[in-house]
């Protein structure tokens, strides 16, 4: 709600989403228990302003490109909105705006970054699930916790060598088995 109301940006367009991911099952016995391995995780996802980003190696007019600050931004004197940044990346951080008929993405508050501020959704983030940083930093500032550079449903960190560290929860962990549902498919935006 922060990053909507920091951009201005109309209800439905969202730059940052949270996939809700499941699995596991609920198994009743004849004699009436029940036991659980249900599982449980949150994935907050924007773009993460990759080191190699699949919008910039497809976009045909050069309108994705990175900053000086290395955040991945979006020209709209050059954009013609064909959406191939859209099919390419794999976060499906780029979307083609309604109005504008051009991709819209996340900037990383570069305003905010420039005044020396965090993200607004960082500031925001009520359980401070969120960081801002040199990806080295952040990972110094956490070690010792079981890190990662993707869990279900991203995909490898291989692929776009994203600016993203996870503190992967037991439940990420146990995803990697194989027994993952997302729960709020609609509200994904693709």
């Amino acid at each position: 709600m922060a990053c909507m109301d920091f951009h201005a940006l109309e209800a439905g367009h969202l730059y940052r989403r949270v996939i809700d991911c499941e699995g596991g099952e609920t198994a009743c016995g004849a004699d009436g228990t029940c036991t659980t391995d249900a599982f449980a995780y949150h994935v907050s996802l924007a773009c993460n302003h990759c080191d190699q980003p699949a919008c910039m190696e497809v976009c045909p007019t050069g309108a994705m490109h990175k900053d000086g600050l290395g955040l991945v931004q979006v020209d709209h004197m050059r954009c013609i909105g064909c959406g191939y940044c859209t099919i390419a990346c794999p976060y499906h951080a780029p979307s083609i705006d309604p109005a504008l008929h051009q991709s819209s993405k996340c900037d990383g508050c570069t305003s905010r970054v420039e005044a020396g501020k965090n993200p607004i959704c960082v500031d925001a983030c009520p359980l401070r699930a969120l960081g801002w940083g040199e990806r080295t930093d952040l990972a110094a500032a956490h070690a010792g916790e079981d890190l990662t550079y993707a869990v279900l449903p991203l995909p490898p960190s291989s692929y776009t060598y994203p600016n993203l560290t996870i503190h992967a929860s037991a439940a990420a962990r146990r995803a990697q088995e194989g027994d993952l549902a997302i729960a709020n498919v609609d509200e994904l935006g693709f």
